[in-house]
């Protein structure tokens, strides 16, 4: 699911369509871009591989976008209904930790803006669609729509352009195209024309037939395509005539494959989006297909146009596309092997996400972060998978529970609620546990062999809600993990559930008792020889606590502790917390230069990994550290930028008397030096700045303009001013860990 702004040409990745060497569709294009002129709503529809994306992506990706870009949502790895929403905040790179549904959060996002939003294969999801389209035309007056699929939306306003076959002439000119390609010349002869004839001028059928040509030459090609349609004359009668051309061209493409490549194609099908090489070895391999051929094999039909071969930001990956992947599928359940296959890509996936749960806590933390991102469509079909098998639900729980780290770390919290809380639902077969039927409320007993998963999901539950802001839920979940915690006996799932209680006393403004609980909770750890990133966390929230508390050297010596053990790991994502107080304490003894430092550090790494809430708490303090640095424009823009980013975060700086202070006095020392009405302008400058504006404006920033050092003397640093209000909340708000 990719967006582009206004000018891109994919080459960052954003246009995953291949552009280059697009032929024909002349007439289209232009009709295509009046329709866009004139209408808000409008739908390319056609069978499958007719070349809708393609044109869609050709007239979208000239460089006549809408002032706020075109986006593109990719729908056909969507199984789900309700993950739509999902799918288009996810385009759009949206991020929101609030407990708002995904709908909300982009109505807001969208308002006053002007976009072309790109539905592509949304033919599975026409009700769900639809449903989008209508609140968002009828709410959103800037936005238009270009939904991509094989039928209507049904939606009132909506201008259909029906795409149909290229033309004779461009059909052959494609596929000399793809022949050259290979490096395998073909002339414009008259066997040529018959062939791109009988395949009606469907580039897919063309580029497949093309892909024939290392082995076959044209005659050959046509001899066969000749017997394959005469095979097949009788049947599907009810279908269009070019339904059942492609079916025939894919299926007479398949008919050539070797039967190692057949079993290959059909297996491929199980995965949703793209792929690797090693999870094809591993998912695709036995009952006649060794895991060492699987690369040659995949090979040909690489070489067929049967898949196609991707360079992206995680290494080589594979897809095919959606209508050769569903043939490959109905071959897959007419062999018998498709439950087989299913459970081994749900088993890749599940010991996958595990892998990265380990590997979190390391120097390849980035990496983790952009696999588990290029993983995401097949993440979902494994939940899916392990919630609708009889006996998937403790695999559930153990996959939505190591995922903690993408739910938090990477800004899914929504969508890990969403997993974490039908997990957790009592078993829809009735089927027992481990040790026997659950209970009303689907616990299992002590001793059960899912209940280490079990009390897993409930605190990543209760540390998902917290980030959200919703204590009752949270609350609930932790309370619930650590009696039965207790009752098992079980030393981690109790450090967890009394960790995260500790952030929930942290967000409740109970200070003391957050310290309580987060010492405990460490000591615990250390017991158990628990060290990770939410252990180090839990040390940042304590330093936090004592913060506020009044102890503001205890709390630099926490997260330079921190910090040391994150430098000997590789770890960033709970090393920019603590540098986020160290910061915090510079600017209070005056060193604002080396609070900016700190600060610059942070915001890099909270952005790198989508950490909402870690990017507007420095954007904020970075607004006080520039306004005692002597440029309180500056400051004013960034407070303006936060100020744009706290909606999708919760309560503007928590509602807390600690983090407003900070953010008062940056306001009264600008309001000061520029006027109500010069800081109102800064202010409303920086409210327009985008996400990406905002972090690339706060980072921009390296070399301060000179000016008065910190302020000292009557301008109290913000630890004397916050010393004089009751505790509130934490720096972090939802438990100093959010990420997203």
């Amino acid at each position: 699911m990719r967006g582009h702004q206004p000018g891109d040409t994919g080459a960052n990745g954003n246009l995953p369509l291949e552009l280059d060497g697009f032929v024909g569709r002349r007439a289209e294009l232009a009709a295509l871009a009046r329709a866009l002129d004139s209408s808000r709503l409008v739908t390319v529809t056609g069978p499958g591989g007719i070349g809708k994306s393609r044109l869609a992506a050709r007239v979208t990706g000239g460089g006549c976008a809408p002032p706020d870009g075109t986006w593109r949502v990719e729908l056909a790895a969507v199984r789900d209904p309700e993950f739509v929403d999902h799918a288009v905040v996810e385009a759009l790179g949206l991020t929101d930790h609030t407990t708002r549904s995904p709908r909300e959060t982009l109505l807001a996002h969208l308002a006053g803006r002007r976009l072309l939003l790109v539905l592509d294969g949304f033919e599975h999801l026409v009700d769900a669609c639809a449903d989008l389209v209508v609140e968002l035309l009828g709410r959103v007056p800037g936005v238009s729509v270009l939904a991509v699929g094989r039928r209507p939306l049904a939606v009132s306003g909506e201008q259909l352009l029906a795409l149909g076959p290229l033309a004779e002439d461009e059909a052959v000119e494609l596929f000399r195209e793809r022949a050259g390609r290979r490096g395998l010349p073909v002339a414009d002869g008259a066997r040529v024309r018959e062939l791109c004839r009988r395949l009606d001028g469907i580039p897919l059928a063309v580029e497949l037939a093309a892909g024939r040509l290392g082995a076959l030459s044209p005659d050959q090609l046509l001899e066969r395509l000749d017997d394959r349609f005469r095979l097949l004359a009788g049947g599907g009668r009810d279908a269009l005539p070019r339904h059942r051309t492609l079916r025939t061209a894919i299926g007479w493409s398949h008919e050539l494959c070797t039967p190692e490549e057949r079993l290959l194609w059909s297996r491929l099908s199980v995965f949703a989006g793209r792929f690797d090489l090693e999870s094809a070895e591993y998912v695709c391999s036995g009952s006649g297909l060794r895991s060492d051929d699987v690369l040659d094999v995949l090979s040909a039909l690489l070489a067929q146009s049967v898949v196609a071969r991707e360079e992206t930001a995680t290494g080589v990956r594979y897809r095919m596309l959606d209508t050769v992947r569903a043939y490959g599928a109905e071959w897959l359940e007419a062999t018998g092997d498709a439950v087989r296959l299913r459970r081994r890509h749900r088993d890749w996936y599940v010991g996958l996400a595990t892998w990265c749960e380990l590997d979190w806590f390391s120097p390849r933390q980035n990496e983790v972060a952009a696999r588990i991102e290029a993983e995401l469509p097949n993440l979902r079909c494994a939940l899916e998978h392990c919630l609708t098998e009889p006996d998937g639900m403790e695999l559930a729980r153990h996959l939505a529970g190591s995922l903690w780290f993408c739910w938090v770390g990477c800004g899914r919290l929504s969508e890990g609620r969403h997993w974490l809380e039908r997990s957790l639902e009592p078993d829809p077969h009735g089927e027992p546990e481990a040790h026997g039927e659950p209970d009303p409320h689907g616990q299992p007993e002590p001793g059960s062999g899912g209940e280490h998963a079990r009390l897993k999901a409930l605190w990543v539950l209760g540390y998902v809600a917290i980030l959200q802001g919703d204590t009752v839920p949270a609350l609930a979940a932790l309370q619930r993990c650590r009696e039965e915690a207790g009752r098992a006996s079980d030393p981690t799932a109790v450090a967890y559930a009394e960790h995260r209680t500790g952030c929930l006393a942290l967000v409740s403004d109970d200070m003391p008792r957050a310290e309580t609980l987060l010492r405990s909770a460490l000591a615990r750890y250390e017991e158990i020889g628990e060290l990770n990133s939410n252990v180090l966390m839990g040390q940042v929230e304590l330093a936090m606590a004592r913060a506020f508390l009044g102890d503001l050297p205890d709390a630099v010596r926490l997260c330079e502790e921190v910090s040391r053990v994150c430098a000997d790991h590789g770890e960033r994502w709970a090393r920019s917390y603590a540098l986020y107080v160290l910061a915090y304490a510079a600017w209070s003894e005056g060193d604002p230069a080396r609070a900016r430092a700190l600060l610059t550090d942070c915001l890099s790494c909270a952005h790198a990994f989508h950490d909402l809430l870690g990017s507007v708490l420095s954007i904020e303090l970075l607004a006080l550290v520039t306004a005692a640095q002597g440029d309180p424009a500056e400051a004013a823009v960034l407070q303006g930028a936060a100020a744009a980013l706290w909606p999708s975060v919760g309560l503007p700086l928590f509602g807390s008397a600690y983090y407003n202070a900070p953010h008062e006095l940056c306001e009264a020392m600008a309001r000061q030096r520029l006027g109500d009405g010069r800081y109102e302008e800064c202010v409303r400058q920086g409210r327009a700045l985008g996400r990406e504006a905002a972090v690339a404006r706060a980072l921009g920033r390296a070399r301060p303009h000179a000016g008065p050092p910190a302020p000292r003397g009557p301008v109290q640093p913000a630890h004397q001013v916050l010393g004089t209000h009751e505790p509130a909340a934490s720096p972090t708000r939802k438990g100093g860990e959010t990420a997203g």
